[in-house]
């Protein structure tokens, strides 16, 4: 079992076997926030910091019959104990959080989050309904500052969802496209429907684009950039003259919305087609914008 996985059963024994599903983001943040290295990252989301990973461990302990859900929480139903199973350091970070939330309400918890890290609150649906003139200032202060209108791009490789959305959020992105052929991935979270809902959750924008990938056969077998730059090479005279409608669309779509990323897999820029896009649309007439990698 991966040991996130662990970290999750073990807080709902450390609180008694269960807990309101919004305590239970806000504790973990409020833990990962202690850990040397964080088993959870998070995002600012509609009801202040929430990590899509943990939602979706949750689900999958469900299925595994060691935790089950009804409207307003999440239950431990494992027979065994996994806080024995966890790191000592974090069996007193468990402890220490259990000392100081047990007697509070998931409304207390949740407040606490929003004055401490007002950052996660900036996505809040209720954050003017709860917080004092003075702690919504605090989280106004939070939000990106508006920045020119570019065009970005970024790959997921290595990231996980919520390290990769925040820095969306922080570079001001509005527009995500996803440049792949095939929206799919084996990692959690990038696959189309999981992004586009992580996306709109957090208020951008997902457009998938498939005309302006490459087919999964043709990236096969590349191992040195000599491959790359062959591929790439038959990209630009393929692909980019066939999908001028869809480079003056994304072009478009700057213009209206401001910053626009386009997103595939690779983290170097230079082994991904995404470059040799953003490079065409640099050279249409009416490209007046900074490039920038991510």
């Amino acid at each position: 079992m991966y040991y996130r996985r662990k970290i999750l059963l073990a807080l709902l024994e450390t609180f008694d076997g269960h807990l309101e599903k919004i305590a239970l983001q806000k504790l973990l943040f409020l833990l990962s926030q202690r850990q040397s290295k964080p088993a959870f990252h998070f995002v600012p989301y509609k009801f202040g910091c929430f990590s899509f990973q943990a939602n979706a461990d949750l689900g999958t302990l469900g299925k595994y019959g060691l935790v089950e859900e009804n409207s307003k929480e999440w239950a431990l139903t494992a027979d065994e104990s996994y806080r024995a199973a966890i790191r000592s350091s974090d069996q007193l970070l468990l402890d220490e959080l259990k000392g100081c939330y047990q007697e509070k309400s998931s409304q207390d918890i949740l407040l606490e989050t929003y004055r401490e890290h007002p950052y996660y609150a900036i996505n809040s649906q209720i954050a003017e309904k709860v917080l004092e003139e003075e702690e919504l200032k605090a989280v106004a202060r939070q939000k990106p500052t508006p920045r020119p209108s570019a065009l970005l791009t970024i790959g997921y490789e290595g990231k996980p969802l919520e390290v990769y959305i925040n820095t969306l959020i922080l570079e001001g992105v509005k527009v995500l496209c996803d440049v792949r052929k095939n929206s799919f991935s084996m990692k959690y979270g990038f696959s189309k429907s999981q992004l586009k809902a992580a996306c709109e959750g957090v208020g951008i924008q997902f457009l998938h684009l498939p005309e302006v990938g490459i087919v999964s056969e043709k990236r096969k077998a590349l191992k040195t950039q000599a491959d790359y730059d062959r591929l790439f090479a038959a990209y630009r005279e393929e692909v980019l003259p066939q999908t001028l409608d869809t480079q003056q669309y994304i072009l478009s779509l700057i213009e209206q919305h401001g910053r626009v990323a386009l997103t595939c897999f690779e983290a170097d820029e230079c082994q991904c087609h995404r470059t040799h896009l953003a490079n065409a649309i640099t050279k249409h007439q009416d490209f007046t914008y900074e490039l920038i990698h991510l």
